[in-house]
Formats: structure tokens, sequence, C-alpha cells
């Protein structure tokens, strides 16, 4: 009988809450900083971070789990008698992880390895580990719980702007950033990853003003979500911006009271590559619709959800 072990990184942002109840681990990304090495929300925390940020000239990078260090997490599920094993991490678009992961699976014969690309980071990647965790637990096999991760991926949409671009340029994970070179005064940049494509971070519109970027963010999650057959649930997500996270939580709330609203945060690593007052949002097939009223996860033919 098969035991199914579920792996993700820290650009998750699951809370402690969820990586106890889901029984999910987690490799921390480590982000250099003046020369030092900090572990993603573990040396370094979420408030910290971008306070440090704001008040210091030199910047920080990140650095990806190496081989070792991913290794090393697979050897503890081996060591409690794992037979499979299914690891998501953020995106092959902007992260070198995922590939790291499949060099292994290559070579590990001890335990099978199921690598699966978010093509996404933060909320959205979370959504895929805990379907995949809540699949685990209630008992469906690989085959299922593999097609259900595919499908969910189909319908991931993310929008999100940052306060200023210098920082995906200075790391280089904007990739169409010379469609705003001479025009970045005064503009607002509406952000998105291409989920369905090869996962990275595009730009997708642009604003004269926040309110406008806001309103036009807005309008195209309602135009998308009106054409899907499915119920939808939504994460509010910010690096620590409080004040627009609740505006935005409020405006959501009020347009869209049958969609389930979460919140999450952008933590330190992805942090720099966008920087503080960065506010998102990232919204899914509702993970509920994968299983039946009493848990049972729901038939492979039950499920069929058109891509975004």
């Amino acid at each position: 009988m098969a035991k199914i072990g579920v792996i993700t990184d820290s650009a998750a942002y699951l809370t402690d809450e969820q990586v106890k109840k889901y029984n999910i681990d987690v490799i921390p990304i480590s982000l250099i900083w003046d020369n030092k090495v900090y572990h993603d929300m573990i040396d370094i925390g979420y408030h910290e971070f971008y306070q440090r940020l704001a008040s210091q000239k030199s910047l920080p990078t990140t650095s990806q789990p190496s081989i070792g260090e991913i290794q090393a997490h697979i050897d503890k599920f081996i060591d409690e008698g794992y037979t499979d094993l299914i690891i998501i991490p953020l995106s092959s678009g902007i992260s070198s992880t995922y590939s790291n992961i499949t060099t292994i699976a290559k070579n590990e014969d001890r335990i099978k390895i199921h690598a699966f690309d978010s093509k996404v980071t933060c909320a959205g990647q979370a959504d895929l580990v805990i379907l995949a965790a809540r699949l685990i637990q209630a008992g469906a096999s690989l085959d299922l719980i593999i097609h259900d991760l595919s499908d969910l991926r189909k319908t991931i949409g993310v929008r999100f702007m940052v306060d200023d671009l210098k920082h995906l340029k200075r790391t280089g994970r904007l990739s169409n950033a010379a469609s705003f070179v001479g025009s970045l005064l005064h503009i607002k940049p509406i952000l998105t990853m291409d989920v369905q494509k090869e996962g990275k971070i595009i730009a997708s519109g642009k604003e004269r003003q926040y309110k406008r970027a806001v309103k036009r963010i807005q309008t195209d999650f309602a135009q998308i979500i009106n054409q899907l057959p499915y119920p939808v649930q939504l994460t509010i997500f910010d690096a620590d911006s409080d004040q627009r996270a609740r505006e935005w939580n409020e405006n959501y709330t009020s347009a869209f009271p049958e969609v389930k609203i979460n919140h999450s945060i952008i933590g330190p690593v992805v942090g720099v590559h966008v920087g503080q007052d960065t506010i998102a949002i990232i919204w899914c097939r509702d993970l509920d619709s994968y299983f039946t009223s009493d848990g049972t996860p729901l038939a492979a033919d039950q499920i069929n959800s058109p891509s975004l």
C-alpha cells in the first residue's frame, strides 16, 4: 500500500497551523544579505524583513535550496517508510528548485518522487500543496492526486501590483520589463504570472493611477469568474501592507459575496523580488469542490475544469 508524503518550499508561506494540520514538510529558501545567510521565515521574519528593506542601503538576494538540502528532506520520508513523495516547489519560471528536484528524482530509487511544477508562488503554490495534502489524508490514489493538481493549476489566475519595479528588474524576474522602459513615471504596472505557460512574471497592463489599476484588476477578475462553471476561492496577500490588504478585502468581500476569500503574505524570499507594499490576488477553483460533502475525493471523470 502506498504511503504518500508532500513537500513544498517556504515560498508557499503556509501557516504553522496548516503545516501541522496537513502534515506538510517545508524546505526553507535562503536569502543572502550583507554576506549573511538567512532561512526564510526562520532566521528572518515577515515584518523584520520589510523594516530592514526600507531602512538599509544594501539589498538582499536569494539562493534556492541545494540538491543536498532537498535530499536531506527526502531522506526523512525514506526513513519513515514512505513509498511516494509529491514535491511542489515555486514556479520553474522564476527558480531552479524544480530542476534540482527532477535531477534527484532520476537518481533516487528508494522512494518514488513526483515533482509537480506549480508555475506560481505564494498563495497559489499553497493552494496546490494543501489540495495534495487533503487528498492524501482522504485516501486518494496517487493518480487522482496528480490529476487533481493538474486540474487545479489550470484554474489559477494571478494579478498583482508592485510599488516599485526596481526590485523585479534588479533580480531579473520580470520577463517583459522592456515594455515599461521610458514610461515608468506615474505608471502603475499590473503584473501576472503565466501559470498556463512558463510560470514567469509578466506585465499584463498599466494604468496612470493606483485607483485605476485596482479597479482594472477587480474588473478583470469579475469578467473571468463570470464565465467559469466551477466555484472559485480567492486569496488576497500583501508585502507588509496592512492598509491596502484591508481595503482590498472589504472591496472583494462586498463585490463578490459568493467567493470564498482567504488571506496570506508575501514573505521575505519573494519580497526580495517584489518589494514592500506589493498587493496581490490569486484565485483558483474552490478546493472543497474536489470532494463530496462527506469529504470523499471525487473521481477524475467528475472533474474537468477548462483552462483560464
